[in-house]
């Protein structure tokens, strides 16, 4: 299995991402992943992260496989990932849902963006993204999580998670999350 992840890892690394400006305009150029995530300080380019709920306003939360090169073992939001260059955030963020966790998405409404840039300690690479935050509806269990993606997911209250990233535990999650959850809670308070 660690031979089929590090294939799988090494596929994706080489997949091509945009790059963008601060305001999250493309400026015709491109990078590989791994190029726009390298170890002296990162390129910005376009990502998206996901955030499905359920009808209890829980959040589908994903624990990062152990063998991702950038924060590995981390609970995250239910999917990020990267749009192809000239790519819609939505389209790519559905592709990733099935790939990631065997969910088919219905709707994915844009909760907002952020820049952000984080450093993996562990590994050195750097997280440099303009991250459109996508939220959706969903119930139940993911139906086929990719090992070499997630190693296991989970259904928190937001104000669970936001407890946690204010106390001793936030180390157990990814330095993106937070900006996630607080854009999907203002997305579903303007929809009440």
């Amino acid at each position: 299995m660690l031979s089929s992840a590090r294939n799988s890892q090494e596929s994706r690394e080489r997949l091509r991402v945009e790059r963008v400006d601060t305001q999250g305009r493309a400026t015709g150029l491109t990078a590989t992943v791994h190029e726009a995530h390298t170890r002296d300080g990162g390129l910005l380019h376009r990502a998206f992260s996901v955030m499905l709920v359920n009808d209890r306003g829980e959040a589908l939360l994903q624990r990062r496989a152990g063998t991702k090169r950038r924060f590995p073992g981390l609970w995250s939001n239910t999917c990020c990932g990267h749009p192809a260059p000239g790519e819609a955030p939505a389209d790519a963020a559905r592709a990733r849902l099935a790939e990631e966790l065997g969910i088919r998405a219905g709707a994915l409404s844009p909760a907002g963006t952020f820049v952000y840039r984080a450093e993996d300690p562990g590994s050195g690479y750097v997280e440099h993204e303009y991250d459109h935050v996508l939220v959706g509806r969903f119930e139940g269990d993911a139906p086929a999580v990719d090992p070499d993606e997630a190693s296991e997911v989970a259904w928190r209250s937001p104000a669970e998670i936001l407890r946690d990233l204010d106390g001793p535990g936030s180390a157990s999650y990814t330095p993106w999350l937070r900006q996630v959850v607080e854009a999907t809670c203002r997305l579903r308070k303007g929809n009440a």
